[in-house]
């Protein structure tokens, strides 16, 4: 195994943080109610889930488009094409209630754990880029899965 640098490592998962937050507020009102009293509505439960998950889906568009800039012709094209879906993704599927637009970022994520892939074995992104990947997206998927399925 490769080692994932440790900075990367504590601010990927500090990049959770949110998600679970928004996990805990559903599971324990004395939590929401102090999210809700503390930090206002739109940083409890789904709402800081959806709002924060459209973002780092856009962002994981921005990271894989600076990977799809290491390459030329055909496979550039491809890979800038394939960078901006997780962005377009975010955009139109995450409307309607909280539980379509949660079971939507989830397979947002786990889509973009396979584009991640895909750059990976290109050799476009680090050796560990797939350990880290892998780490962040079970437990993103698992903090979303707290709005979908409770």
């Amino acid at each position: 195994m490769i080692q994932i640098p440790r900075s990367v490592l504590v601010l990927g998962l500090a990049g959770v943080i949110p998600f679970a937050w928004g996990a805990l507020t559903l599971l324990s009102d004395s939590a929401a109610q102090w999210g809700l009293d503390t930090l206002g509505p739109r940083f409890i439960g789904p709402y800081v889930q959806l709002s924060y998950g459209m973002v780092i889906l856009s962002f994981m568009s921005g990271v894989l488009w600076g990977f799809a800039t290491k390459t030329e012709g055909g496979q550039a094209a491809t890979g800038y094409a394939l960078s901006v879906i997780p962005a377009l993704w975010a955009f139109f599927m995450t409307g309607g209630g909280p539980v379509s637009a949660g079971t939507n970022l989830i397979f947002g994520f786990l889509g973009v754990l396979v584009l991640d892939f895909a750059f990976w074995r290109w050799g476009l992104a680090p050796k560990w880029w797939m350990q880290l990947r892998i780490l962040i997206t079970v437990m993103v998927v698992a903090c979303l899965s707290v709005g979908v399925f409770r």
